[in-house]
């Protein structure tokens, strides 16, 4: 396989067929290199090299009614983890100090439940435009299920993306929750785009889909094109029903991560939960595919501590952006990428 020529469809525009992405997924491990070499051509050209950091708070633990087999915040689960009612907007707006202190350049308030009320909405807009007020820094909500019009309460409050998942392939999505559909989900994104707000919506894997329900999915989330796009990695988390789910290979999270930037080549590709977990020393490896990583944690399970982020992305000779309304690089202008970077390869 001449890895290359992948690169050069992606960046044209074209769309990998399914044989292509097998050939992705199921590559020998001694083509690693090869194949990360393709998915950071197309990276440089969409992306530069340029790295995004975003971090996020746990603004409502626990208390679910849902029964996500990967949450540990399910009803369903057992963990032992914090559960406790939506956090004050003293404590949510010094989180966003935080973050923009550790040069994140977007703040993610997430909370759990299956979707929020009115009030909740509510409440969340006044502190939303509280910290949109004070701190200079991008906004992203992961809400759970919402509908077009507390989307644009939202929107109209400063929230600029919203977060919502697809999670797995309409396939396996009964396999990993019952409580609501895979439907459901692209319902949500839909409002909220109509809404005007932007899309954050990627993938976990590593939760016993086959290649099939992978390819299934990333195309899926190229079709829809959302601003950006993480992926995750199943960190399994004991009292959850897939706590004994463990089977990803550090080049594995490889593979699937360069498989993402060749369908989702011009979008931000965020390596989200379970880097630190799956990756380990390879870390600094996603930066060829992935323009854009968490740090400080996932809700329930540790992350990387941001000083130690900013080296890794420092070492690797990649540059962090800190404004969330900084122009991305386009595929009109090349330059910006390519040109700037030469021929680094990994």
């Amino acid at each position: 396989m001449d890895y290359r020529t992948l690169a050069e469809k992606a960046i044209a525009g074209g769309e990998l067929s399914r044989a292509e992405c097998h050939a992705v997924l199921n590559s020998p491990d001694h083509d690693i290199l090869a194949v990360l070499d393709a998915a950071y051509r197309v990276r440089r050209h969409f992306r530069g090299d340029r790295v995004h950091l975003h971090m996020l708070i746990n603004a409502k633990s626990g208390l679910c009614p849902e029964d996500c087999h990967y949450c540990s915040q399910s009803k369903i689960s057992t963990a032992d983890i914090d559960k406790y009612p939506t956090l004050s907007k003293e404590k949510l707006l010094e989180g966003a100090r935080v973050a923009k202190a550790a040069k994140a350049m977007r703040y993610c308030i997430v909370t759990s439940g299956r979707g929020p009320t009115d009030r909740e909405v509510d409440d969340l807009a006044a502190v939303v435009s509280a910290i949109r007020a004070e701190v200079e820094i991008g906004i992203c909500c992961s809400v759970g299920l919402l509908d077009e019009a507390k989307a644009r309460r939202l929107k109209e409050a400063g929230v600029d993306r919203l977060n919502h998942n697809l999670n797995t392939s309409r396939r396996f999505y009964p396999e990993i929750c019952t409580t609501h559909t895979y439907e459901d989900r692209v319902d949500t994104l839909t409002a909220a785009r109509a809404a005007g707000l932007e899309l954050c919506s990627g993938a976990i894997f590593g939760q016993g889909e086959t290649d099939d329900d992978i390819l299934d999915v990333a195309m899926a989330l190229r079709a829809l094109a959302p601003e950006s796009v993480p992926v995750n990695f199943l960190h399994p988390i004991p009292g959850t029903p897939l706590e004994d789910v463990n089977y990803l290979t550090p080049y594995q999270c490889l593979r699937i991560l360069c498989l993402m930037r060749f369908l989702c080549a011009p979008q931000e590709l965020r390596v989200a939960g379970g880097r630190e977990y799956h990756l380990r020393a390879l870390q600094p490896l996603v930066l060829y595919p992935a323009d854009s990583i968490f740090v400080s944690g996932y809700l329930t399970t540790p992350g990387q501590r941001p000083e130690d982020a900013r080296r890794m992305v420092e070492d690797m000779g990649f540059t962090i952006v800190e404004h969330f309304d900084s122009e991305p690089v386009s595929s009109s202008h090349p330059e910006h990428g390519a040109a700037r970077l030469g021929s680094r390869s990994p």
